[in-house]
């Protein structure tokens, strides 16, 4: 027994030291390891902002540049992700989004933080947003933050330059003060001046970028011109026009009211489908000889003839000017164009029919029709069709081009890409088989004055609408249609209307495009299109007011005047300006009865 105990007792003993060893051994590693869990930097927060920049009307704002600020500090964006970075702030894409990701302590996670996102861009008022915790989403060691900012426009030193310069090239312009292109080119060449010289020095002076004025040239719009250009310009080389009119001189027999219904039937059809300005141009020259030849005014078939230009050109896209600039904005088919449009220009023609026999019935009856066979034969032997394979190679191109115009909701095919083809078809064909004169063609059948001052005027109406004053007289109409339909209506026709009468509706249609644009989101009952049709409406058939009222009435009296037979200002107002008030009001009972 006493051994047992002893040898208990040793064990006891060897058993307390090997414990008391171990624990120890370990306690200092515990001591340390615990140490070094509580100097350990903690684990890295994913904070990832987005979001969009919106201006007043509620469209994405571009190249708005962004910082965002924690406690008042600012954060940098070490990964960049989605987001695009100039001098070490955030920019937003062109729709206006945004989207930057940011590595931080878990100090983020503290709900006392304060997150904080402030929006700059010249021409519009700085704007700070701070976000609440409930715009915060926290997944595990992420915290999502979006948030929605609104702009408002800002009328400093930008806006009043862009709006200067705008109103003095709208003036050189509208008055022929200078030639248009010229003018368009020094408004648009000055704006970017002032950007990139006092905009550098001080940001509230910058209009627009480079960049910005490339992007606003629309160049559907200047490949369709360029492409029908090129179809007109070899189609007229074959005497077409000039063989077309003397036909509708044949057709009548003598009978001039019927001859000028034939000519204005002819115009009317030709110029939906060509260029209403050549269309004149080439028959201005037939229609003042058959006018001397019976002895009457040449104004009595000009004029008719002036006021059919305009009518049809506005019945499909590619008629007018203004039409290809709204449907390539708008995004509207040819075969839209002609639902909405044509059948308006139909009853307006036939409108025509009967105003040209009541204004014209004293200078038809002073008709001479005396040797009508003979007039016929000289006419039939100088105005003759001079290349029947060229023409009807030509006649199969066009068909082609409007065959893809009418079924482009099936292509989802640009109408520029169709009329560039048709040309290049026409073109190489005219090459090859020698029909065509290569420098001439490009020197005088492409109207590259016309397609430049497009451009310019492009820049010009982008860096009203970058400054805000698009934006300005937006919130105007709006404000005087109050949200009306059927007063917004009547407002753009008629505004449209009488602008277009006096200015030149093409720079007129340039800077309505976005007010349009905008108040066909905002207007209850807008969404179908109808203010396009009004603008379209108000746009065309107000170049009917005036003779500087669009391009077709100018070029066709000048050449009546080089003739020696000058049609005054007021004269042709006193015709013209009634008839354009009656097709305006057919087009705003059509509107109405049917939007």
């Amino acid at each position: 027994m006493p051994l047992k105990n002893g040898y208990k007792t040793v064990c006891s003993g060897r058993c307390v030291v090997l414990l008391t060893v171990l624990f120890l051994s370990l306690y200092p590693s515990a001591l340390f390891a615990q140490s070094a869990k509580g100097t350990t930097p903690s684990e890295p927060v994913s904070l990832e902002v987005l979001g969009t920049v919106l201006d007043s009307h509620g469209r994405g704002v571009a190249n708005a540049a962004l910082e965002v600020f924690l406690n008042g500090q600012s954060l940098e964006d070490p990964a960049g992700a989605g987001s695009v970075r100039e001098g070490g702030k955030i920019l937003t894409k062109e729709d206006g989004t945004y989207h930057a990701s940011f590595l931080l302590g878990e100090e983020l996670l503290d709900p006392e933080n304060v997150l904080e996102i402030t929006a700059h861009k010249p021409s519009f008022a700085d704007n700070s947003y701070i976000l609440e915790q409930h715009e915060l989403t926290t997944a595990g060691k992420n915290v999502i933050a979006m948030a929605e900012i609104r702009m408002k426009r800002d009328a400093g030193p930008a806006f009043w330059l862009a709006t200067i310069v705008f109103v003095l090239a709208y003036i050189l312009i509208s008055f022929e003060l200078l030639h248009r292109t010229v003018a368009a080119m020094l408004g648009a060449s000055i704006m970017l001046v002032v950007s990139y010289t006092l905009g550098t020095l001080n940001p509230k002076y910058h209009i627009l970028s480079y960049e910005r004025a490339i992007e606003a040239i629309d160049m559907n719009v200047i490949f369709l011109l360029m492409g029908m250009m090129i179809i007109v310009g070899i189609l007229k080389h074959t005497g077409i026009f000039q063989w077309c009119a003397y036909k509708c001189y044949q057709l009548a027999r003598g009978k001039i009211l019927l001859l000028a219904i034939i000519l204005m039937s002819f115009t009317a059809v030709a110029s939906a489908f060509l260029d209403n300005v050549t269309t004149m141009l080439l028959l201005t020259p037939v229609t003042i000889e058959i006018a001397v030849s019976l002895r009457i005014a040449p104004a009595a078939l000009l004029i008719p003839e002036i006021l059919a230009s305009n009518i049809g050109g506005t019945a499909t896209l590619i008629g007018d000017p203004p039409n290809i600039m709204i449907g390539s904005y708008a995004g509207l088919s040819f075969v839209e164009f002609v639902v909405n449009l044509a059948p308006v220009c139909v009853v307006a023609l036939v409108f025509l029919f009967v105003y040209t026999k009541i204004v014209f019935a004293k200078d038809y009856k002073k008709a001479n029709i005396d040797d009508i066979k003979g007039f016929t034969e000289s006419l039939r032997a100088e105005y003759r069709i001079t290349d029947r394979t060229l023409l009807g190679f030509g006649l199969l191109v066009m068909a082609i081009v409007v065959a893809f115009f009418l079924t482009h909701s099936v292509w989802h095919m640009e109408v520029s890409v169709a009329a560039l083809f048709g040309a290049s078809l026409l073109f190489t064909f005219g090459l090859v088989t020698n029909r065509i004169n290569l420098l001439e063609l490009i020197e005088k059948d492409i109207e590259w004055t016309t397609l430049l001052f497009f451009m310019f005027l492009f820049i010009l109406v982008a860096g009203v609408e970058e400054t805000g004053l698009l934006d300005i007289v937006a919130d105007w109409v709006r404000s005087l249609a109050g949200g009306n339909l059927v007063m917004s209506i009547c407002l753009i026709l008629w505004v449209s209307a009488i602008m277009s009468a006096f200015v030149d509706n093409i720079p007129f249609t340039a800077t309505m495009l976005p007010i349009v644009a905008y108040l066909t989101q905002v207007i209850p009952g807008a969404e179908n299109g109808v203010l396009w049709w009004a603008l379209a409406f108000g746009a065309c058939f107000g170049g009917n007011g005036t003779m500087i009222g669009a391009s077709a009435n100018v070029v066709t009296l000048g050449i009546a005047e080089s003739a020696g037979f000058p049609v005054r200002f007021f004269a042709f107002m006193k015709v013209a300006f009634l008839y354009m008030i009656i097709s305006v009001a057919i087009a705003n009972v059509w509107l109405l009865m049917f939007y």
